[in-house]
């Protein structure tokens, strides 16, 4: 049967069902990172960005209208966005759900125009858009979607052919990106696009999928527990007991009468429910075992769950009073006086963060290459640190956009995002900072103090694949500067010396050498006599970084 238009429960079951298969499906994305370092994240950085949103509208429940999902949609996935392709998705979802607000259903024309719509929001949310991107991939099915001119088309026809041409667009992701050829893979962002796209048309044509998500919980109103005046000994029956009964015949009336009496007298808040299939019972009981012996006279036993209602109220109380605590440090904070500049920064390793600390900056976000942090971790840190102007150091090129994306969501101070890529950056950065500067001075100078930086980081290869005419293979050690490769072998120490040999040249005046967590003290020692010894006549500083997955860190300015 041909249908032409989309209700709000529809929408929903559809969204639901693409952010449930971007879930299943996002370690095998996160295989298509092109360099094949072990935190490929790019399945994991959509799948993060859209449970966001998916928690949000599965929230709402099913009579939500479409309004109540679209802004649902676009706040969910806007606070949620991590990284690069995570904020992108981000973006797309918040231009079409601009165009299908205030709308009950959704038809091809309007589906149309809100994917003309996501697409430009996506675009103008990247300073500079690549081809070869989740961004052609969506801009190939908006314009696929315009091209279809018969008014007759109905959505069954209209989603396969927008699903036809993302896929050929996606195909031809590597013709686009020579990088993305070379590594034999498809662009990630890209692929998870289609993988939601794909599940909320499996969705549409009826597939069933399970939709359970982790749904945040409502904020508490209570005050504290000495303002309920309720303590656990006023809990006459202590086990919340539900469980569904599957009858192995058909109960009569009487019968259920004489289930009722029974799980009556074990305590109270009986729920009752029978059909000639199965019987629902929750009730609240000292003796859960004595319910389900019960039950099992009548057939077998399915969801059954017990929760201890004194542990919870306890929990309960715990969770009230630290609410009330934090809405207290809330209150004073807002009385405080703001300081002229806070400083947050992105960081990965226990060193790492202390030498930040040590630098003065005021709020660390412990993340970068392993997981990039959200726009909602950067807007809660923003409010923390509570400075007149706050200056956010991402340290990762994978976090610049969602650090952009709060700094355009703060209107109560100024955030300034200094464009750091790599920690060292960030460290510099913070070296050059200057509280005699004006902060478009001070912004200046830490941007020319990071260019003048060159980093590489050495890690291990997780599959075989071929970048910059290098051939790497699975256990291979890599060293990978800011624009590509710069080294592969077998050895960390040997790839560490021939990436400087590379990034050193005659104006160079320190390097920096950071260990991670899986590289020695005595290991760090060696490869910092083989630096000194080959550069006399540059500055070497070693440093514990405690870093996870990369061996060392190595900077050069």
């Amino acid at each position: 049967m041909a249908i032409y238009t989309i209700d709000a429960q529809m929408f929903r079951r559809m969204f639901l069902t693409g952010a449930k298969n971007l879930e299943l499906k996002k370690e095998w994305i996160n295989q298509l990172n092109v360099f094949p370092v072990p935190d490929g994240d790019t399945g994991t950085n959509m799948t993060l960005t859209i449970m966001s949103a998916a928690g949000e509208v599965a929230a709402l429940g099913e009579n939500a209208t479409i309004d109540d999902m679209a802004k649902a949609l676009s706040g969910g996935s806007l606070r949620g966005a991590r990284g690069n392709s995570g904020v992108i998705l981000s973006q797309l979802f918040r231009g079409f759900a601009k165009s299908i607000r205030d709308h009950e259903t959704l038809d091809r024309e309007l589906i149309t125009s809100a994917m003309a719509r996501a697409v430009e929001t996506a675009y103008k949310a990247v300073m500079k858009p690549k081809e070869g991107t989740i961004l052609t991939v969506a801009r190939c099915m908006a314009e696929a979607a315009a091209a279809i001119e018969d008014p007759e088309t109905d959505l069954g026809t209209f989603f396969d052919r927008i699903l036809d041409e993302g896929h050929e667009a996606l195909e031809r992701t590597p013709e686009l990106l020579p990088v993305l050829k070379e590594a034999g893979v498809v662009d990630s962002g890209g692929q998870g696009l289609m993988t939601v796209l794909e599940g909320c048309v499996d969705a549409f044509n009826g597939r069933e999928l399970d939709l359970t998500f982790e749904v945040p919980s409502a904020p508490q109103t209570v005050e504290s527990s000495a303002g309920t005046g309720i303590s656990t000994d006023d809990i006459k029956y202590g086990y919340c007991t539900e469980f569904i009964i599957n009858l192995e015949r058909p109960v009569s009336e009487e019968e259920e009468d004489k289930l009722k009496e029974f799980f009556t007298s074990l305590g109270d808040s009986l729920v009752f429910v029978a059909d000639e299939e199965i019987i629902k019972i929750h009730v609240h009981t000292n003796h859960p075992g004595q319910a389900f012996e019960k039950g099992l006279e009548y057939g077998s036993l399915s969801r059954m769950k017990v929760d201890n209602m004194r542990i919870e109220h306890q929990e309960k109380l715990f969770k009230e009073s630290e609410m009330k605590a934090a809405r207290e440090a809330e209150a004073q904070k807002k009385d405080r006086p703001r300081k002229p500049n806070g400083f947050i920064s992105v960081t990965i390793g226990e060193g790492m963060s202390g030498i930040f600390r040590e630098l003065g900056v005021n709020y660390l976000i412990e993340g970068g290459q392993t997981m990039n942090p959200s726009t909602d971790d950067m807007l809660k840190a923003i409010s923390e640190v509570h400075a007149d102007t706050v200056y956010i150091l991402p340290n990762n090129k994978n976090v610049i956009l969602a650090a952009n994306q709060a700094q355009d969501l703060v209107k109560d101070c100024r955030v300034i995002v200094v464009p750091t890529t790599t920690v060292p950056q960030g460290i510099t950065a913070m070296i050059n900072f200057s509280e005699g500067l004006s902060a478009e001075e001070n912004l200046e100078a830490m941007k020319e103090a990071i260019s003048q930086v060159r980093t590489c980081e050495v890690t291990y290869a997780v599959r075989d694949t071929k970048i910059d005419g290098v051939e790497i293979h699975n256990g291979d050690i890599m060293a990978i500067g800011d624009d590509g490769i710069l080294a592969v072998g077998s050895e960390v120490k040997a790839v560490a010396m021939e990436a400087l040999a590379r990034l050193v040249d005659e104006d160079s005046e320190l390097i920096s050498i950071y260990n991670g967590a899986d590289f020695s003290d005595e290991e760090t020692e060696l490869l910092t006599s083989m630096v000194e010894e080959a550069y006399g006549d540059i500055d070497v500083e070693a440093n514990y970084g405690g870093q996870p997955i990369y061996y060392c860190i190595l900077s050069v300015e």
